[in-house]
Parts: C-alpha cells; structure tokens; sequence
C-alpha cells in the first residue's frame, strides 16, 4: 500500500465532503484548496493521466462513495471467456450505470463487450478494487463478480473489444490487471467447479 496515495483519497473525500456540506465562503476557499493539494499528490505517485485527475478529484459534487464495477464470470465447457481491448483481457464488465442494477449492469456488458445474452446465476465475490487491483485509482472502486449463463448470441467487433474467447486457466492471455487479475480469473474457475458449495468472498 502506498500511504501517500492513502492520505491523498482521503484528503480529497474530507475536501469534498467539506465543500458539500460547509456554508462558510472562506472554508470553502480552503476546502478547495485541499482538494487540490490532494489531486496534485495523486499526481506525483499514481500512473493516472492528469486531466483525470483533476476531472476525478475536483468535479465531483455531494459525499464522496465508491464507484461500482461488474464483472461476468462466463463459462463454456470448463473455460472462461475474456475480451480483448487494446490487446490486453479481461471479463466483460465495466461502471454501473446508474439506472441499472448490478445484476442489470453485468448483463449489458456482455451483450456490449462479447455479443452474448446471458443470465445471471449468483455472486461469486464483492471486493474492494484496491485490495486485489494494480495500479491504485484515485477513487474508491467496489468490484462484483457474478457468474452468468449463456441464453444465446455470438461476438463482434466493437468499439470497446477487438476479440473474444474462452480459455483455460492455463492458457489465459495477458491480462488488464486493472480490470480484472490472475487472482480473480482463478477465483471465478474455483467458483465455477465448486458450483452450488461457493462461498461468497467478500472484502
């Protein structure tokens, strides 16, 4: 853990929610003044562009709560499918919309990413994206993992995957660490074999 890191999210969380919930124009001032002190640590030590940054760290508005992320755990005759983007792999999956349920949100990303309709079967995990997820975000992230089943469809290209397979945990391509790790591909397949015996993981 990088503590510099640490104190810069938390910096920004206290600046934000001081910016929300203050009515003091001068501790606005320096509630702002934070916030940026805060971006610019972030810059200093994390490998995220700046104007990201400072679009995540200085335009977000109301009490700072993590964003959430959904990942299909998709099997096929004991493989694991993964799409391609910009030549690294990962599940489908990707932001919840807000007007979607989790469960709601896994199902659009694999018809999105993969051409696929599923159905969600269960939860396999909901983990703090830190924990398990390289290089740290600036915000807080909360991942669920959900293993579906295929009712149909096939991939195409598109504008966010170039590829798609199915792959045994022996043979998974490299991997978009950020999105999903060799540690949460190997938890989706004990899941899958395990079936109705999983635990659900949680952070």
């Amino acid at each position: 853990m990088d503590q510099i890191v640490e104190w810069a999210k938390e910096l920004q969380s206290l600046a934000q929610a001081g910016l929300f919930y203050g009515h003091d124009v001068y501790d606005k001032e320096r509630y702002q003044r934070i916030r940026e002190i805060a971006a610019e640590m972030m810059l200093m030590r994390a490998d995220v562009p700046a104007e990201k940054i400072t679009g995540l760290f200085c335009g977000d508005e109301g009490y700072q709560t993590p964003k959430v992320d959904t990942r299909a755990a998709i099997f096929r005759d004991g493989k694991i499918l993964l799409v391609c983007e910009k030549g690294k792999w990962s599940m489908p999956g990707g932001w919840c919309e807000f007007n979607l349920s989790p469960a709601e949100n896994t199902i659009k990303e694999a018809k999105e990413e993969a051409g696929l309709d599923v159905s969600v079967r269960r939860v396999i995990a909901v983990q703090d994206r830190d924990k398990h997820n390289t290089p740290p975000y600036a915000y807080g992230v909360v991942k669920i993992f959900f293993q579906c089943e295929i009712l149909g469809g096939a991939f195409a290209a598109n504008p966010e995957t170039s590829e798609s397979g199915f792959f045994s945990l022996e043979e998974c391509p490299p991997l978009a660490e950020t999105k999903c790790s060799e540690e949460q591909v190997r938890m989706c397949f004990d899941a899958y074999r395990l079936g109705d015996d999983w635990t659900v993981l949680f952070d």
